[in-house]
Parts: structure tokens; C-alpha cells; sequence
């Protein structure tokens, strides 16, 4: 996976560099059945002043899509784990429709029907 950081705040830099390695260790582990070289994961660190919260966006670059995750808090590391989170749910949704899982209908037990005449 290629991974590209932006930062426009020096705020626990090395801090939320681990956290985003980490991270980016569990999609790696999401992703596996596409090619390493074709997966690109773009992520901006922001912190806006007035407001005092910081801003986390993440662009996943996928053969077949892209997807956009974005999360605001004002604590640093809360606002890259609801980014990631949401990432999350969103790969699990590519992956369950690219696999067509909602074809795959599951059989139901069947209840006798007692007809009363």
C-alpha cells in the first residue's frame, strides 16, 4: 500500500505517525486480495484554530473505487480513529458487494402449517 501523509499541523506529529502506521497495518490486512502496488491511501491532518478541533480526511485509492472518510474531534487521536472506523465500514461494504452477498439468500426453517377443517 502506498501511504502519504499531510500535514498542516506539528501538533503530536510522532504520536499520530504510529497510530496512522498502525492503522494503515489493519488495512493492509483488509485489502489483501488486491495488488499492494495498486491500493494508495492519502491522508490529511489538519487543525483548525478557531474552532480548536483537529480534522482528519483519508482517500482510499482502490482498483476499482475510491472512497472517502473524513472525522472531526478535539482530541487528535479520536478524530484519526472515527476516520479509520468509517473506512472501515466502508471497505466491508465494497467487499460485501463486489462478492454479491446480497444474492446469497440463506435458507429459512420452515414451520409445519396445520390446516384446520
Amino acid at each position: 500500500m502506498n501511504l502519504s501523509v499531510q500535514y498542516k499541523c506539528d501538533d503530536f506529529r510522532p504520536q499520530i505517525e504510529q497510530d496512522i502506521a498502525r492503522y494503515a497495518g489493519k488495512m493492509d490486512r483488509w485489502l489483501e486480495r488486491y495488488d499492494p502496488d495498486a491500493i494508495s491511501l492519502h491522508a490529511c491532518y489538519e487543525k483548525n484554530s478557531r474552532k480548536h478541533t483537529y480534522i482528519v480526511t483519508l482517500n482510499l485509492k482502490l482498483p476499482s473505487a475510491t472512497l472517502h472518510a473524513s472525522a472531526s474531534n478535539n482530541e487528535a487521536r479520536f478524530a484519526l480513529r472515527r476516520a479509520f472506523d468509517e473506512m472501515e465500514l466502508q471497505v466491508n461494504k465494497r467487499q460485501r458487494l463486489s462478492r454479491k452477498d446480497y444474492e446469497w439468500k440463506r435458507k429459512r426453517l420452515r414451520r409445519p402449517v396445520s390446516v384446520e377443517a
